[in-house]
């Protein structure tokens, strides 16, 4: 769901693609302006709202000028579009003869609304920022592709944690816009029970804290951010890792105190806020029968925010006309939720996806 990884400046985005044994693909860093974007909520129109982006391969188009290769991956909560060009995961896709080979599919990585180098709460307005909702951040990706990109169709989405939640919403927003669906750490019903009471708990810790200052801190709550930073850690860990990297109290006390400095200087109170509060009416139940696309939902066993005894993708999966749930098994490799940004152990169902959606 969070990973302490906020930016990915174009110099490391090029160092680490050119890692990569791909031949003349092209790299675009940019942003696409959107004037007097339409917010569902009704607050303040943004002037401009600014979404970033990173782009590699070329679009292709068939004979009726479909395009019929890109593929959009989608971020999680707090992560942005730089999060995939690592080893772990672009390097696992993105190359040569590796399931989303750069040099065959048109690779859209976009910056949510509130997340990376796209308009967010701690550019300059503060808590004065419109209160987006995932409806308000798929139809900024939606104008992203086909207004400034000229993305008429999509091969695949892939979604992780938020972005999968974002992959259904898109799935019966735009049904016929896309191929195929792979949301990845997600569930297709509202946030409530644990999830919702993680996020409001980790928002109340950030507001209670005495130097947030209604949002206009001039240095970052650090108390707020380290309360709401341990609640997003032990919802989005794995215990059997954690035990196997810090199994003595040394090494556990080492790590806490490395993650609290972490979430300190590498979160923004205000756009922490927003990012959690986002999901606050998100619902794809009653519209999952509207999917036409091929869907192939992913959820790790030992993740803590989409715990599989709850049995909810079970259910509401066979609502899904073309729907099918793969639920991985705990094994040393899973990282509980983070399992969404290890392709190796997911990439095969990925590849079955693409088959059967042709």
């Amino acid at each position: 769901m969070f990973r302490l990884l906020t930016s990915c400046l174009l110099p490391v985005c090029l160092v680490l693609w050119l890692a990569l044994p791909l031949s003349a693909q092209t790299l675009s860093d940019s942003a696409y302006d959107i004037a007097r974007f339409p917010f569902r909520s009704g607050d303040t129109t943004l002037a401009i709202l600014r979404l970033h982006y990173i782009t590699f391969g070329q679009p292709i188009k068939d004979k009726a000028g479909k395009i019929t290769n890109a593929v959009l991956i989608l971020h999680g909560t707090g992560s942005n579009a730089g999060n995939f060009i690592t080893s772990s995961f672009g390097g696992k896709l993105f190359g040569p003869g590796q399931p989303l080979d750069a040099s065959r599919y048109y690779i859209i990585l976009p910056d949510g609304i509130g997340h990376g180098r796209s308009s967010k709460p701690s550019d300059s307005l503060h808590m004065r920022f419109p209160r987006y909702n995932y409806d308000d951040m798929v139809l900024a990706c939606y104008k992203l592709l086909t207004e400034h990109l000229g993305v008429n169709h999509l091969r695949l989405i892939v979604g992780t944690s938020m972005g999968g939640m974002h992959a259904w919403v898109w799935g019966y927003t735009y049904p016929g816009f896309m191929d195929a669906l792979l949301p990845l750490s997600s569930l297709p019903v509202p946030i409530g029970g644990r999830n919702r009471m993680m996020r409001k708990m980790a928002i109340n810790l950030i507001e209670m804290d005495p130097a947030w200052k209604g949002g206009e801190y001039k240095t970052e709550p650090a108390e707020g951010l380290a309360g709401a930073g341990s609640s997003l850690f032990f919802m989005g860990s794995s215990p059997l890792q954690l035990q196997k990297n810090a199994p003595t109290r040394q090494q556990a006390d080492q790590m806490a105190d490395a993650l609290e400095k972490g979430y300190e200087s590498s979160l923004d109170a205000n756009d922490l806020i927003y990012q959690l509060d986002a999901s606050r009416d998100y619902d794809p139940s009653p519209f999952l029968s509207r999917i036409k696309a091929p869907l192939m939902a992913i959820n790790s066993a030992d993740d803590q925010i989409n715990p599989p005894e709850l049995g909810i993708m079970e259910k509401e999966i066979k609502r899904v006309p073309r729907g099918r749930f793969v639920l991985l098994p705990i094994t040393d490799h899973t990282r509980g939720h983070g399992t969404n940004m290890l392709p190796e152990i997911w990439a095969g169902y990925l590849e079955q996806l693409l088959k059967i959606s042709q």
